[in-house]
């Protein structure tokens, strides 16, 4: 047997091995860069779509198992990077700016906890390496500048020009809610709305960014459809609550974004299981699995079932949600999975292409 041959084996081992963020093979994805031996055993360099940090030892040994299973029992070591691409966004519209990807969290109703989710979204990407940035698009009742520890701060501008985006735990924010006052309430009617929020998305210096969370407001009404269609959106999150109440609202909110040609990475499952901090008994107080099933009726992947702890709102009100309050805690290691199977779910859609093409400019003699 020559020496590239066990090399050789090594390689087909760990392209076959499907990653669980991606659902599909190493293969698949193109993720395995280089496999060498290494003394006893082999090094491999690994390059994903998502963000990594974090996920090095559980992957190490994942695949060290699959090489076992495979036959080959000999340690390895993997260097692991991220490689956040740009993905595709509806027609006619282009990428904005510095900014890869653009993720729009939404719900069809208010109530079950989409902020809270799309704060803890955005910071446990950023904790996992990647740039991000947040947008509080409900201009009616923003939460982001409680959520974030901001509120009460003014955003500076940037050459007179732009608006700088204030920074909180390593994600650059901005909302309607840097702007007025907490108890000022905003009588807009929906094309106002609509205007303001196109000026806070294209008028902010956002710099570069993997991904920009937008918080949308709940509903699905005028101002979230022309959201959808004006904003070059590379995938969307629906959040939801198990009761079928809530499940109904979800279900709409999901095909107005199939209406327009946005994606939709998954579906995320609220305030999914209640356990008691002092017994450890669980009860499903809301009803148990109608995450599951919604994403199952739609052909989507259930990117999260996270748990209803009184401390995740007394965080979040805090200023210091659950990812950077608790960021060992169980609780945040649900959202922190639920992050990478979102970023994971946006990995394996298009490329967008627009970005490689040389622009023609057709002048006049």
């Amino acid at each position: 047997m020559t020496p590239e041959a066990p090399v050789n084996a090594v390689r087909t081992a760990l392209d076959a091995y499907i990653d669980p963020y991606l659902g599909e093979t190493l293969g698949s994805a193109q993720a395995v860069r280089d496999v060498r031996a290494d003394g006893g055993g082999y090094q491999a360099k690994i390059v994903l779509g998502y963000p990594v940090g974090g996920y090095g030892e559980e992957l190490a040994a994942a695949l060290t198992g699959a090489l076992a299973t495979a036959g080959i029992d000999a340690p390895l070591a993997i260097e692991l990077e991220a490689a956040i691409g740009a993905h595709a966004v509806q027609r006619g519209l282009k990428p904005l700016g510095e900014i890869k990807n653009i993720v729009a969290v939404a719900s069809g109703k208010g109530g079950v906890g989409k902020s809270t989710v799309a704060v803890n979204l955005a910071l446990a990407w950023a904790a996992q390496g990647a740039r991000v940035g947040i947008l509080d698009a409900d201009i009616y009742g923003p939460s982001q500048p409680l959520m974030l520890g901001l509120a009460g701060e003014r955003p500076a501008m940037a050459d007179g020009k732009l608006l700088q985006p204030l920074a909180a735990h390593g994600v650059s924010a901005m909302s309607i809610g840097f702007l007025v006052d907490a108890e000022q309430p905003m009588i807009w009617r929906g094309p106002m709305v609509t205007q303001a929020l196109n000026q806070l998305l294209g008028q902010t210096q956002w710099g570069a960014l993997d991904y920009l969370v937008v918080d949308m407001p709940p509903g699905t009404g005028d101002i979230q459809l022309t959201l959808a269609q004006q904003v070059p959106v590379a995938g969307a999150v629906i959040v939801t609550t198990p009761q079928d109440i809530a499940l109904a609202d979800a279900r709409k909110g999901l095909k107005m974004f199939e209406k327009v040609a946005v994606p939709v990475l998954g579906v995320v499952e609220n305030m999914s299981v209640y356990v008691c901090p002092k017994c450890g008994h669980t009860d499903h107080i809301f009803g148990a699995g109608g995450g599951a099933r919604m994403a199952g009726d739609y052909g989507v992947k259930l990117l999260g079932e996270l748990p209803l702890d009184v401390r995740v709102r007394e965080e979040a009100d805090g200023g210091r949600p659950t990812v950077i309050a608790a960021p060992e805690s169980p609780r945040a290691r649900c959202y922190l999975e639920m992050a990478r199977r979102t970023a994971g779910a946006l990995a394996v859609r298009a490329r967008d292409r627009s970005r490689v093409f040389p622009k023609i400019v057709i002048e006049e003699n």
